[in-house]
């Protein structure tokens, strides 16, 4: 991320150094101070100015509800909460989520799309690709979340001794699946296309789970052998966990949510050490990248 000096951010917004610091005082400015001097973030500016933006009244857009879409994620339920930011969460993966913040039907999506690069490994931008690849969303801006691990969820003593999905395809062992859309059925795909097989190749429960504490429910009955679901859920379920990747969960938006007082409410909270405590108490999250500007329109 680029930042500018104080007097950089007053020529690039066209504004005196004096009412900069007013604007500062006010607290009415994204900044930050180190070592007693003010810096500026480009991108943060950027949306500050976007966010004030003026239109005619043919066209006026109308607010989306202050509603969280996307992944289930149990840090970010707990962090809507904990922020006060008044945001409900409505947990549909990662696709669906971005076809809400499409029609704008979601202030904000929480996804982590999976996909491979050119050379077989797994990407690591994908849910930017996904962003700047998305119609009608122009003005979208990506702000990351957590990094957080994503693995076999299994019953507790891993009583089939899978540690990965090759024992999981040589076995035959009873894979619990998510729905379509999902960031971890994305996930699975690309890690079995990686290893040269497929999901016919599984021997799938068919009915598919919504959200990552479903298919460790599913796994805890013993209608399944094993599932991919994060450390945090096969935790909180009691169940063992074989780790496979750790990923990005971020969080996409329009730039003109980005500083409505719902969102601040919650980027506030992501720079705040009770969010780092509770990332360690639930375990299996990074919470090093939280409010960092992946990707901007």
């Amino acid at each position: 991320m680029e930042f500018l000096t104080t007097s950089e951010a007053a020529d690039y917004l066209r504004l005196g150094e004096r009412k900069l610091y007013e604007l500062v005082t006010n607290g009415a400015i994204p900044c930050t101070k180190v070592t007693g001097k003010w810096l500026f973030p480009r991108h943060e500016l950027d949306l500050w100015v976007l966010s004030g933006m003026a239109r005619p009244a043919g066209m006026l857009t109308a607010e989306p509800p202050p509603v969280v879409g996307g992944s289930q994620d149990e840090l970010l339920a707990w962090s809507l909460r904990e922020s006060g930011s008044g945001l409900g969460l409505m947990s549909e993966g990662s696709a669906r989520g971005l076809e809400r913040l499409q029609r704008d039907e979601v202030m904000a999506v929480a996804v982590h799309f999976h996909s491979l690069d050119a050379e077989g490994n797994l990407a690591s931008d994908a849910s930017a690709t996904a962003l700047r690849d998305a119609p009608d969303l122009h003005d979208a801006v990506l702000v990351a979340f957590v990094r957080r691990e994503q693995g076999l969820v299994l019953p507790p003593g891993n009583p089939k001794r899978l540690h990965g999905l090759s024992d999981v395809l040589a076995l035959g062992a009873r894979m619990a699946m998510r729905q379509q859309g999902t960031g971890a059925q994305m996930l699975l795909d690309v890690l079995l296309a990686r290893a040269g097989a497929s999901t016919r190749d599984l021997r799938r429960v068919e009915t598919p789970a919504l959200t990552s504490p479903d298919l460790a429910e599913i796994v805890r009955a013993g209608q399944a052998d094993c599932g991919i679901a994060t450390r945090a859920a096969a935790r909180s379920a009691g169940l063992d966990f074989v780790p496979l990747v750790w990923e990005n969960l971020d969080l996409a938006m329009r730039q003109r949510s980005y500083f409505r007082p719902a969102m601040q409410a919650l980027i506030r909270l992501l720079g705040e050490r009770r969010l780092r405590q509770r990332a360690e108490e639930l375990t299996g999250y990074d919470p090093s990248p939280a409010g960092q500007i992946r990707f901007a329109a």
